[in-house]
């Protein structure tokens, strides 16, 4: 590893606070002005033709960050104090601040409570609603150019794809065809049509959606797939994937990721007043049970056994948990309600045309038959409490959203509970039933019990 020099032009160097594939950042003060300042530090010493090649391009985006200087002035914004770009080296002078990025945020087991994620949704709406009135598109809106600290405090940061929409694209210098993150990236942005502020709100869109959910609205195997979805498919719910997310969200949701520019958010006001009158429907967090707990709850069930951590935190977003009194029908018999459950606390009966089947306790399903039975998608049996009990309830709409190991350890669990419960169902039925007739023991006969048939 290089070491870290002592000063950067007229900056003195403090130490490193992170190292990307193109820059390193510093922390580090102006001796005029001892004030911690970020410096983002590229070197131009190519050591090959691609290198070269890229260097051009990083000048290109550089020479955006250098036209901001002093342009952007929001609170929400990460302010861009000075560029300078040298012969074999550039630095953009920044400022400094102490917070995580969005990144942090975005997997299922690290989600922020929902008023907190509606709150810095909020914040980035009204930057970028800022950021368009200076002619600013930032075109790479992603949770990882967009840091909070432990207030809530909220900074979108790295303009260096950012295009000024006053300009006309094929003039402009700071424009690259196919910048961008490609899971966040706009329909337009993909197509390579001209771009105006809508392009950062459906990317804000993304965000708000993986913050929500852990998870990216439109997945594929390859590239070609993402592109056709983010062309092509509409988003799964939200609310759908986590049951705290209310259903209102969907709508605000769906509104910023319309693929028809013309029915998607005009602007970030609007997107953030739609966020606002959901914020009062969400409810309060002191009223729920910690994910955590729920967490703990689910891992020691033996039917979660075999599911790895990242999958029981799927489960603990996108199951709805229910709670019933005694003597409450929970599935009918003859029902096409595909839905399925995991017995939590309590204690339930299985029953088939008004006969006991069987009796269920903690950690065990329910309901099943009608999700695997792919033809006619009946209850076998109707299912009723006899305790209070709490239970997970699946959806089969929602659990086609899983990730792939997700939903095919459901899939084999269920599929081994009900192979064990038709043994059981067997074994009883043998236990009354006629004296099988006995086979003829072919290991003691050899071969002279059987007949060859030479067609």
């Amino acid at each position: 590893m290089a070491t870290m020099p002592e000063k950067i032009g007229k900056y003195r160097i403090i130490r490193e606070l992170g190292r990307g594939a193109t820059a390193v950042v510093y922390l580090a003060e102006n001796p005029f002005y001892p004030q911690p300042i970020a410096l983002k530090h590229i070197s131009f010493r190519e050591k090959s033709k691609d290198e070269a090649k890229w260097n051009r391009r990083l000048l290109k985006l550089l020479r955006a960050e250098e036209s901001l200087a002093g342009k952007l002035d929001h609170p929400n914004i990460i302010k861009i104090f000075e560029a300078v770009i040298e012969e074999d080296q550039a630095y953009i002078v920044m400022e400094y601040f102490g917070g995580k990025s969005l990144e942090e945020y975005c997997s299922y087991e690290k989600l922020l409570p929902l008023h907190r994620t509606v709150s810095i949704v909020f914040k980035c709406c009204m930057a970028l609603d800022y950021a368009y009135r200076q002619g600013i598109v930032h075109r790479d809106i992603k949770p990882a150019n967009i840091l909070i600290d432990d207030q809530d405090n909220v900074k979108i940061t790295d303009f260096g794809l950012a295009m000024n929409i006053a300009k006309n694209s094929h003039q402009d210098s700071t424009f690259i065809m196919g910048v961008g993150s490609p899971a966040y990236m706009s329909p337009e942005q993909i197509k390579s049509y001209p771009l105006n502020q809508k392009t950062d709100l459906y990317s804000l869109g993304i965000v708000l959606f993986h913050l929500l959910t852990g998870r990216l609205p439109f997945r594929a195997k390859n590239p070609a797939q993402l592109v056709y979805k983010i062309i092509n498919a509409d988003p799964p719910s939200a609310s759908q994937l986590n049951p705290d997310v209310p259903e209102a969200m969907d709508v605000v949701i769906r509104k910023s990721l319309e693929k028809d520019l013309y029915s998607r958010y005009k602007n970030g006001a609007e997107f953030a007043k739609d966020l606002t009158a959901v914020r009062y429907k969400i409810v309060d967090e002191n009223e729920r049970t910690p994910d955590n707990t729920k967490f703990s709850a689910v891992r020691k069930l033996p039917f979660f056994t075999e599911f790895d951590d990242i999958e029981i935190w799927e489960v603990v977003r996108f199951a709805v948990w229910r709670k019933v009194e005694p003597l409450t029908q929970l599935i009918k018999e003859g029902s096409n309600d595909q839905r399925f459950c995991i017995l939590l606390e309590g204690d339930v009966e299985l029953s088939i045309g008004g006969r006991v089947v069987s009796k269920l306790v903690t950690g065990e399903s329910f309901g099943e038959t009608a999700y695997l039975d792919e033809v006619e998608h009946l209850q076998h049996a109707t299912v009723v409490s006899l305790t209070a009990a709490r239970y997970l309830e699946i959806s089969p709409a929602v659990l086609s959203l899983a990730s792939e190991e997700c939903l095919e350890h459901f899939r084999a669990r269920l599929i081994s509970t009900v192979a064990r419960r038709l043994a059981k169902a067997d074994a009883v039925i043998a236990s009354t039933a006629a004296t099988s007739t006995r086979p003829t023991d072919i290991t003691s006969v050899g071969f002279g019990g059987l007949q060859l048939v030479d067609n």
